[in-house]
């Protein structure tokens, strides 16, 4: 029995020799491929297939090699080490683009506009004493609370609405069809939608063509704030409400129907079924959906750079983090919007995550 748990440790020397050379192979093109793609030496097309290339074999070589670092050990280690072995890939590559760049946000973040001086918590003085930030600030509350809500709502009223009528299936399809457009396909729609022409000149913009048609006078939407920023957040809500009805649609359905039945022969109004047997059976996800939406709604920076670049007083802290970041090119400013981003984020993330871990979702 010892002698055989000899031989089960003993590791030929051509495997060590080839899990060594395999590692240096992997670590020389992972380096070489990033040195070349931070150079920024070829033109676009050929940038992108390396980048593709690139990514895929060193994410095939890193499994390999890590697959044959770990045969090395026995047989009992290496059944417990395997799991870790297929996530090891993925792991470095979000702690690469993710947990690196947001340490070094951090560090900028108490840095001057060129990076070479520490100036501590001046640039977070700014984020909340700055005229232009205090209105981003205001813009981006305003959007957390009433594209979330007006998104959950309508896509709830849809579902339910959806479900009782004879046209379910087609009726979901045509609110859903707005999540194949992009957030900037979005705004160059409703800008034609909100375009004003003055002086007489014919309106090309529907909106105003309605208000003319009626005997009005045209009106600058995009211009009066801060009304502006709800006409940008109803194309949030166009594009968020088919999420919303699609999840809470799923989740009507699973809502018992002899609870609803009971409670219509006991007497109960529809507005009364709604409020105390199924907003409580989907609970779950609304939540779930409300939280996605409020993501989705912090980080929304296309929409309002591709309607107003931020002008009229519709700037949020995600075009404000661009605009400090490459406009004025003040990257101490612009890490610490980010780092401001991240901390709204975080709490939201965290009552997910503890979400799923109370359905078990982890275990």
């Amino acid at each position: 029995m010892a002698e055989t748990k000899k031989l089960a440790r003993f590791v030929p020397l051509s495997d060590i020799i080839k899990t060594l050379a395999v590692v240096m192979i992997t670590t020389a093109v992972a380096w070489s491929g990033f040195s070349l793609l931070r150079a920024n030496v070829l033109s676009q097309i050929p940038t992108t297939l390396i980048a593709i290339i690139w990514g895929v074999l060193s994410v095939v070589l890193i499994f390999y090699s890590f697959n044959l670092l770990a045969q090395l050990f026995p047989l009992k280690t290496y059944n417990k080490i395997v799991p870790y072995i297929f996530i090891a890939p993925a792991v470095l590559i979000m702690g690469w683009y993710l947990l690196l760049p947001t340490v070094r946000s951090f560090l900028l973040s108490f840095m001057d506009k060129t990076t070479t001086k520490f100036v501590w918590f001046d640039n977070y003085k700014f984020l909340f004493t700055d005229r232009s930030m205090l209105v981003s600030i205001r813009n981006t509350l305003i959007w957390l609370v009433c594209g979330t809500a007006f998104s959950v709502i309508i896509g709830l009223a849809v579902a339910i609405l959806a479900d009782r009528s004879y046209i379910e299936k087609y009726a979901k399809t045509f609110v859903f069809l707005p999540m194949s457009i992009s957030l900037v396909g979005a705004g160059v729609i409703f800008k034609f939608m909100y375009a004003a022409k003055f002086g007489g000149a014919e309106q090309i913009g529907l909106l105003n063509a309605i208000v003319v048609f009626c005997g009005g006078e045209p009106q600058n939407w995009l211009g009066k704030a801060p009304w502006n920023n709800f006409f940008l957040i109803a194309i949030f809500v166009w594009l968020q409400t088919g999420f919303a009805m699609v999840v809470l649609s799923a989740a009507l359905k699973a809502v018992p129907e002899e609870m609803i039945e009971a409670a219509r022969i006991d007497g109960a109004g529809e507005f009364r079924i709604l409020m105390t047997i199924v907003i409580p059976n989907i609970r779950a996800s609304i939540i779930s959906v409300s939280t996605t939406i409020l993501l989705a709604a912090l980080k929304c920076f296309d929409i309002v750079y591709s309607m107003t670049n931020g002008m009229f007083g519709t700037e949020v802290l995600a075009s404000q983090q661009y605009k400090q970041m490459f406009t004025f090119q003040h990257y101490g400013r612009g890490s610490a919007i980010a780092i401001l981003i991240l901390i709204g984020v975080s709490p939201v993330i965290y009552y997910n995550l503890k979400e799923f871990r109370n359905r078990e979702a982890f275990k």
